[in-house]
């Protein structure tokens, strides 16, 4: 499976990870990705992640849903 990438916009240093899923049309509101990544369904570079509003930077992998993405 390829990585889909995500580009940070410019000077953008991050994005805080309930975004980034809302970003990716994996969520339609923040509330359901809230719920998704409490109840450990989503991965930040391999590991189970539950902090929604951890921040993700360029080269960090995101899985959700059989799709990843990484962040550029």
């Amino acid at each position: 499976m390829k990585d889909e990438k995500i580009s940070l916009k410019e000077n953008e240093e991050y994005i805080r990870l309930c975004d980034l899923l809302k970003l990716t049309g994996e969520f339609d509101t923040g509330g359901q990705a809230k719920l998704s990544i409490q109840n450990g369904e989503i991965l930040v570079n391999g590991e189970v992640c539950t902090q929604r509003g951890k921040k993700i930077r360029a080269a960090d992998k995101v899985t959700c849903g059989g799709r990843s993405f990484e962040v550029c």
